[in-house]
């Protein structure tokens, strides 16, 4: 089964991010808890986990772009 994750709203004043870095990339095996990727807000770089255990199939998003709570970042492969 195909998992979605979609950018979390990270901060009360915005909706908006710089996407920064990805800790994982698609054929990893990642587990609830793992550091996914990096996003910038205003004021702090935040650090998103992963809510499944599972293989990483796809980015979405590349480093540097700008993303908006709700947008699809990647997808997990769960068992």
């Amino acid at each position: 089964m195909i998992k979605e994750v979609h950018m979390p709203k990270l901060s009360p004043k915005s909706d908006e991010y710089f996407f920064g870095k990805w800790d994982k990339q698609p054929g990893d095996a990642v587990k609830t808890g793992d550091v996914l990727f990096e996003v910038e807000t205003e004021k702090a770089i935040s650090q998103v986990e992963s809510q499944e255990d599972g293989i990483l199939k796809a980015q979405e998003v590349a480093t540097g772009d700008t993303t908006k709570v709700g947008d699809l970042v990647a997808t997990i492969e769960v068992a």
